[in-house]
């Protein structure tokens, strides 16, 4: 069977974005122990993070350290490389880059405290964090719960709905929540203390410029 020609493409002006050759002969020389940190690290034998603690904190002359770089150097240019070519590669990863920034938004939106935790302790932040994705979570199976019923409704009500609208739906939504939770005030109630005599005299001011307003 004749040999079929691959298309060629040519890309311009990407020269900038190569300025370095990767080092495939110490990529060669430490595969047998870049294979066994993979296989170990696949095998729950070594944590990833520890490994890359580890080569954070080794000696910049560190051959296997330095091979590492080399392959990820490698990896990193395939990846650009089909990024570059493949407009639904590039398609794919801007949406889901935006669903992942859509939920940290509406995850953020709930931390109303601050973005910085007040801890050093590492079990009580990731708690705090771990609290967060929880109530995100719940709010995102309300959301989508609510939608899913409005969506019945409308079928019921024999409105047209095309599924192809529902695709663009999220269940991000805020508008419709009460952050702060719900408070119902009773005006026609009188708190006891009210009538202690430390608030006696302020409320009697009160009553005098408000002649109108209830006690």
């Amino acid at each position: 069977m004749p040999a079929i020609d691959e298309p060629q493409v040519i890309v311009k002006n990407i020269d900038g974005l190569f300025a370095e050759s990767v080092d495939w002969e110490l990529i060669e020389r430490h595969w047998k122990d870049l294979m066994q940190l993979a296989l170990s690290i696949q095998s729950g034998a070594i944590s990833s993070p520890l490994s890359l603690r580890r080569f954070g904190a080794a000696s910049p002359r560190n051959r296997l350290s330095l091979a590492t770089e080399e392959l990820g150097k490698m990896v990193r240019t395939v990846f650009l490389l089909e990024w570059l070519g493949s407009n639904e590669l590039r398609q794919e990863i801007t949406a889901t880059t935006n669903k992942v920034e859509s939920y940290n938004g509406f995850a953020k939106w709930f931390s109303f405290g601050g973005d910085v935790l007040p801890v050093n302790n590492p079990d009580e932040q990731q708690k705090r964090l771990r609290y967060n994705d929880l109530m995100a979570s719940a709010s995102i199976l309300q959301n989508t719960v609510d939608m899913m019923q409005a969506l019945r409704s409308m079928v019921n009500e024999r409105f047209e709905v095309n599924p192809d609208d529902i695709g663009f739906l999220s269940p991000y939504l805020t508008n419709n929540l009460k952050r702060f939770g719900r408070y119902e005030l009773d005006f026609g109630h009188v708190e006891g203390w009210i009538h202690d005599h430390l608030f006696a005299g302020p409320v009697r001011s009160l009553r005098r410029s408000r002649p109108h307003a209830r006690p």
